[in-house]
């Protein structure tokens, strides 16, 4: 049995473990190039999350859950006994990455529970174990959520993407996407649209990708094409990932989720948030709370490194917004799916 897989350059290997080195597919290039970075210590992983090489909530945190691994690796090999002193910088690093994204800082405490149960000898196979098990569960988790999300489709209809929430933004299947998969295999999803979703363009570079590898039929339109499209009738369902929900269950997701959910309100079509319940943050009371990523302007105003805006012209660049629990339809986890989220049923299902 493989206990390290290959470095295969598909949608559901976009984190890997081999050979004592953690390689990310380097999101910012595909589908033009289909590369790997090899890292071997926790800043140049703090470094790919926040530059974008890895992006996708669960995918931070797996990645980061191994970025401890590596810096174990070194700190024990520096300090030996002393090596938990010194990791400390190298969580806060890690932790400093990205902002919004609750399953980085969910994956680093689980981590640290993990080290502060260790001894003082080699922490390594340990902590690996620990990591390969956050991004096992991820896998199984996404498959789960898949099969939830998909027994909510009652008819079959052509669905809304926004961002990427597939296999590349996981440990593998993806949420989103996963009960896109989930439901085109049982014939209740017939065709996808995906979002552009600038300034990135996930859904242009990553999501249409995802589902062309798999068989699954897709359009791609801009981000403001939507209302025209669901005004046809044809849209059943709006599906979206997320990266933080609050304990109200207000949704934090790629910057232009809101207007979809509002769109999607005003046309009759359900809105569904697929997400482990590693993303949701009981901590926060509601969206209001969620610290927002505001990016480079730079990423707006230039494309391929040529200046687009006029000089002396500044940009708004929010990487996220927040969708208010009330226009909601279901948000679907590996626990069980959440109708008409309120903060009592978050706590339910997250007691359970």
């Amino acid at each position: 049995m493989e206990t390290e897989p290959r470095l295969i350059a598909t949608p559901d290997h976009a984190v890997v473990w081999h050979q004592d080195r953690l390689y990310l597919l380097d999101q910012r290039y595909l589908p033009a190039r289909a590369d790997f970075l090899a890292l071997e210590d926790a800043a140049a992983t703090a470094e790919a999350i926040r530059a974008m090489v890895v992006r996708g909530a669960p995918a931070i945190g797996i990645a980061a859950a191994y970025g401890v691994v590596l810096a174990a690796r070194a700190r024990y090999a520096e300090q030996g006994a002393g090596w938990r002193t010194a990791i400390e910088t190298d969580l806060a690093q890690l932790a400093a990455a990205r902002p919004t994204a609750v399953n980085l800082f969910w994956a680093l405490e689980r981590m640290g529970r993990r080290i502060a149960a260790l001894g003082d000898g080699d922490p390594v196979p340990a902590l690996l174990a620990e990591a390969r098990a956050i991004h096992d569960e991820d896998r199984a988790g996404n498959r789960r959520m898949g099969e939830l999300g998909a027994e909510l489709i009652e008819t079959p209809t052509d669905v809304i993407t926004h961002c990427n929430a597939g296999a590349l933004a996981t440990g593998g299947y993806g949420t989103a996407l996963g009960v896109v998969r989930a439901g085109f295999a049982a014939g209740r999803i017939r065709h996808v649209y995906a979002d552009e979703t600038r300034p990135w363009m996930q859904g242009t570079r990553l999501t249409a990708w995802e589902l062309a590898e798999s068989g699954i039929p897709v359009t791609l339109q801009a981000d403001h094409a939507a209302a025209s499209l669901m005004a046809t009738g044809r849209i059943g369902w709006v599906i979206v990932g997320s990266d933080r929900i609050a304990a109200n269950g207000d949704v934090a997701n790629k910057i232009g989720t809101y207007g979809l959910a509002v769109l999607a309100r005003y046309h009759g079509v359900r809105f569904m948030v697929a997400a482990p319940t590693s993303t949701i943050d009981l901590a926060v009371a509601s969206g209001a709370e969620i610290p927002i990523e505001e990016r480079d302007p730079d990423e707006l105003l230039a494309c391929g490194g040529t200046r687009l805006g006029p000089t002396g012209v500044t940009a708004r660049n929010p990487v996220f917004d927040v969708t208010p629990a009330a226009l909601v339809d279901a948000i679907v986890t590996e626990k069980g799916v959440v109708l008409a989220p309120t903060r009592e049923k978050i706590a339910a299902l997250m007691a359970a």
